[in-house]
């Protein structure tokens, strides 16, 4: 029987918001989330959603855990804000790379876990292997970089990703992808910072300019 601590119900004046707690993966919080509503939705049923919080689901998870709440469980989403999609064209590339919203995250990014935000993303942890970082602008981790990341997700090719420990399994910047080379190779020691140029990923030490 699964434990019934993924999904969170807070009440707000504008309606609930579903809390979805971080190390779950997609099919365990499905799980979770018809177990609690099997249990009470008669008192659930009409109920309005105001939000799905969740940083380590995606666009498309949040939109399916809707289509769960509505089409089976009758509760209104309606007012809920939906979580707009990453279109790869000109006009919609994320430009707030120097100055722009960003998404903070503490912790360590475990295997499995993904992180996928419309704007920068900043890691006060480590990424480990298996993890995922997704975003339009910049990624920074003051960590070790160990797993995947993507930076410039829907176009920017003047994003950049860094990292006091830059050593991922594969690094992409806009549609640039680079992988971690075969075989025995030195590993960093010092901050190092990931950027396009000659269409091409390069690494290079991050210094600060005095």
């Amino acid at each position: 029987m699964t434990e019934e601590n993924a999904i969170e119900f807070k009440g707000t004046k504008q309606g609930l918001s579903i809390c979805i707690k971080p190390n779950y993966d997609f099919q365990t919080i499905k799980v979770h989330l018809i177990e609690k509503l099997e249990k009470t939705q008669s008192f659930f049923k009409g109920a309005k959603i105001f939000e799905i919080k969740g940083d380590m689901l995606t666009h498309e998870e949040k939109e399916e855990l809707a289509s769960i709440m509505t089409t089976r469980y009758k509760m209104d989403i309606s007012s809920c804000e939906k979580p707009s999609k990453s279109v790869n064209s000109k006009e919609e590339v994320f430009e707030g790379i120097v100055e722009g919203k960003t998404k903070f995250v503490k912790g360590t990014i475990r295997s499995g876990q993904k992180i996928d935000y419309d704007g920068n993303v900043v890691i006060l942890g480590d990424v480990n292997p298996g993890a995922q970082i997704i975003a339009m602008g910049n990624i920074v981790v003051m960590g070790s970089l160990r797993g995947i990341a993507h930076a410039g997700s829907n176009g920017n090719t003047k994003s950049c990703v860094a990292a006091l420990y830059l050593d991922p399994t594969q690094l992409r910047i806009a549609d640039v992808i680079a992988r971690a080379p075969d075989g025995d190779y030195e590993k960093p020691n010092n901050p190092e910072l990931a950027r396009i140029k000659e269409n091409m990923v390069c690494i290079e030490p991050y210094l600060n300019k005095k």
